[in-house]
């Protein structure tokens, strides 16, 4: 077959843990775009494929084991591949097996060829055969399955280069008939469905009778048939899928047997079993997860602080180069103390989220991720909490976007509310920045010792919000109606390095993320703010200024210092913004915070890494022109004019990081809380839960630490 003369869309399928991912990486490198598909939230990734100058579209479909979706990521898998999925009509199937366990993919992959779309396969993990003393026989094994096999080591890019010119010259072909489809389905019933749909290929006719309720392009009057269909013919679909899973498996076995060899390999060390005796132990394996995370968030300050002082340093360099080079006015101003700032407080946080999130690739790419899983699972359910719980928990270190998405796989509709409740708890990305410099206004590093004071710190943060997630869950699991409970029943991938190149386009990808997403929200709310703070309502401003004292003539310089200071201060309390903050400061003033907290409070509901950049573009309002500082070095010399001490005391930075930890700071999350529970009691409930939360315990740390 070639795509030449059509659309160009190949589908990557394959099960769970066969190095999809890796095989979808090296195909289309960093030409990829992640979106969501029309009306779910499951994740739809695509790449570009750019070879002997074709042009191919690679969807790289969720891992799935079978044909019979149960959570919304499989049914994704089911429509794309049976052409019910609007909008995306698939031209030809890669299947991706994994070669040193061969029978566990191929019932997915026979069904696939089934479907009578173009196909072809590729052996990934040929290096894991030949130590497990696993040999194939290429040749036969496409004779038997009538498709083209390649074979590959894709972490180490062994045969991709092949795959990628197949896949770009369109060789693919139609398989042969793996199964009577007879077996499952009358024959009169499959006239019928071919009928119905207008679908020749019996099996994918036949899915659309299983998907009949479901299917987005199955119109009312294809549906009312298809329904008459099966009560004509009593189609039962549990003894449908009964029937056919025996069938396959009968005739997989008879291909492997033609076409695999096992040989035994001598003094073969079985690392994964004996990694896992220590991994998976009752006590040692829970401890090593919790060291796991220490290290990580350890090395999070430790190798990203010379990059971030270094771009720190940077921005405060450009605005003061700005400031003295621009003509004196607004459009200075802005440029120097609205866009440069905030551009300065996203830019300074990418070698912290693109650490985190190397650390979480390393993670799941050397199957530890699994094993994180199953160890926490025990310790998850007395607190309501469904093993499934983990992964959705694991992920809101990253963002609660998608962890709250990942929800949909717990079948328990208490567990999965649950889950979705207390997931925001979770320390993500977003609240990293607000951490990282809060904790550095109180904490220094310190040279020589083997632990880091500000790592230490933040670690604590992480285990707060764990804590939190753990006895809301219990809260919640005495206030809710109980609901039979489940087992987790997941697969352990064999332990394996991390592919660099998959580690490498995860750091890339999320920090673009992040700086073109999140960026965006930052750039927008510290423009707005600066107009906000540099304006105010009439001559408020103006009368501002001339109510501080102008030195005499005779006067030091430190007095001059003093007057700039003071007209900056009162220009900002008399404009937009400082007024928004006088009007809340004294539902805050208990918690230790003043109107430019206030001010950052507010803004950062947008998105919690908001607050950084505002306090940047408040403290940089009215600096002077000679002024090079950085923005923790301001928040460190801002003075309390009460006590003419730091503002920014111990009880202060943390009153604002518990505050951060337990707040609600994010419409985004509320957003996706109601897009997944149908219903705005959950967000509002959750929201004024932590809100309220949060602004008791700060208070509590405020008073304690005062």
């Amino acid at each position: 077959m070639s795509l030449s003369s059509g659309p160009q869309t190949v589908a990557l399928a394959g099960v769970p843990n066969v190095g999809k991912s890796t095989v979808f990486n090296s195909l289309t490198g960093l030409r990829q775009k992640v979106g969501n598909y029309p009306g779910i939230t499951v994740d739809k990734k695509s790449g570009i494929l750019k070879s002997q100058g074709s042009k191919v579209e690679i969807i790289d479909l969720p891992g799935t084991y079978n044909l019979y979706p149960r959570s919304e990521d499989e049914q994704v898998v089911f429509r794309v591949l049976c052409g019910l999925e609007p909008g995306i009509d698939v031209d030809a199937i890669v299947a991706v097996a994994d070669m040193s366990n061969p029978e566990r993919s191929l019932f997915f992959v026979s069904q696939l060829i089934d479907l009578g779309l173009p196909m072809a396969l590729v052996l990934n993990m040929h290096d894991q055969a030949e130590k497990d003393g696993i040999r194939v026989n290429k040749t036969i094994l496409e004779r038997l399955l009538g498709i083209p096999v390649y074979i590959a080591t894709a972490d180490k890019g062994v045969g991709m280069d092949e795959v990628r010119n197949a896949i770009a010259s369109g060789h693919f072909k139609k398989g042969r008939q793996m199964m009577d489809i007879e077996k499952v389905c009358k024959p009169e019933m499959l006239a019928a469905l071919a009928d119905i749909t207008g679908i020749q290929e019996p099996y994918r006719a036949f899915q659309w009778l299983k998907f009949r309720s479901e299917g987005t392009r199955i119109d009312a009057t294809q549906r009312k048939k298809l329904e008459k269909a099966a009560d004509n013919y009593g189609f039962d679909p549990d003894e449908a899928r009964r029937s056919e899973t025996k069938a396959r498996y009968e005739g997989i076995r008879e291909i492997l047997a033609k076409c695999v060899k096992s040989e035994e390999v001598v003094a073969r060390v079985n690392y994964t079993r004996k990694l896992d005796a220590v991994f998976l132990h009752r006590y040692a394996g829970f401890a090593i997860f919790l060291g796991l995370l220490f290290v990580i968030f350890q090395a999070i300050f430790a190798w990203a602080e010379a990059p971030m002082e270094a771009i720190d340093q940077f921005f405060a360099y450009l605005s003061f180069t700005v400031s003295e080079n621009l003509p004196a006015g607004a459009l200075n101003d802005l440029v120097a103390e609205g866009i440069l700032p905030g551009l300065g407080g996203i830019m300074i946080f990418i070698p912290q989220i693109a650490l985190l999130f190397a650390f979480l690739a390393i993670l799941e790419g050397s199957g530890y991720m699994a094993r994180a899983v199953f160890i926490t699972d025990k310790a998850m359910r007395p607190f309501g909490l469904n093993g499934r719980s983990v992964v959705p928990l694991i992920s809101g270190f990253a963002c609660a976007i998608p962890a709250i998405m990942a929800t949909r796989t717990i079948s328990n509709k208490r567990d999965r509310l649950i889950t979705i409740f207390v997931t925001p708890f979770m320390s993500c990305a977003a609240r990293l920045p607000v951490y990282i410099v809060l904790i550095g206004l109180v904490m220094d590093s310190e040279e020589g010792s083997m632990f880091d004071q500000r790592g230490m710190a933040l670690f604590a943060m992480y285990l707060l919000g764990i804590a939190a997630a753990l006895v809301s869950a219990l809260l919640l699991k005495w206030a809710m109606k109980r609901e039979p409970g489940g087992h987790l029943v997941m697969e352990l991938p064999r332990y394996s390095w991390p592919n660099p190149k998959t580690v490498a386009i995860t750091m890339y990808e999320k920090s673009r993320t992040f700086v073109f997403e999140a960026g965006k929200v930052i750039l927008a709310i510290s423009i707005v703010l600066w107009v906000m703070a540099s304006y105010g309502p009439g001559d408020a401003i103006e009368n501002a200024e001339a109510s501080v004292p102008v030195p005499e003539a005779t006067a030091g310089e430190e007095a001059f210092e003093a007057y700039e200071v003071m007209v900056s201060t009162r220009r900002l309390e008399a404009s937009y913004a400082g007024q928004l903050g006088r009007f809340i400061e004294p539902a805050i003033a208990p918690l230790g915070y003043d109107w430019k907290v206030g001010i950052a409070l507010i803004t950062s509901f947008a998105a919690r890494e908001v607050f950084v950049s505002t306090m940047a573009t408040l403290y940089s309002i009215g600096a002077s022109e000679d002024d090079m500082t950085t923005i923790q070095e301001r928040l460190s010399g801002e003075r309390n004019p009460q006590t003419g001490g730091p503002f920014f005391t111990k009880a202060v930075v943390w009153s604002l990081l518990v505050f951060y930890a337990f707040a609600m700071q994010c419409m985004s999350t509320i957003a996706i809380v109601y897009r997944e529970t149908k219903s705005w009691k959950w967000p509002a409930a959750q929201t004024l839960f932590m809100t309220l939360l949060a602004y008791f315990a700060a208070l509590g740390v405020y008073q304690f630490l005062s």
